[in-house]
């Protein structure tokens, strides 16, 4: 079975790996904060990339996000019931993974 393309508010945990092992986040979950184009915006990722493309993760207790190659990521759950605003709109995400809008009053 594949597992789910890793995107944004996914739950994820650090695979070890000797980089993620110097940093002291293996093991470490987090959450997804976006995925981005090395090449053009110069992030600096951990891990190998191959298909330039990495993603930001909020690791529990540290400040800032760090940007990983997918493949030092787990996916463990699209946390469903999570919740987010933009403007006036609301959104819930489901266990797959769709937001939906929650209706007005």
């Amino acid at each position: 079975m594949n597992s789910p393309r890793i995107t944004f508010g996914d739950k994820v945990r650090i695979k070890p790996a000797s980089v993620t092992d110097a940093m002291g986040v293996a093991g470490q979950t987090g959450i997804v904060y976006g995925g981005t184009t090395p090449s053009v915006t110069k992030v600096e990722v951990i891990g190998d990339i191959s298909d330039d493309h990495a993603i930001a993760v909020k690791v529990e207790g540290r400040a800032e996000s760090l940007w990983f190659a997918e493949n030092l990521l787990e996916f463990i759950d699209h946390q469903p019931g999570t919740t987010m605003s933009i403007a006036d709109r609301r959104f819930t995400r489901d266990e797959h993974g769709e937001w939906h809008e929650a209706e007005q009053n």
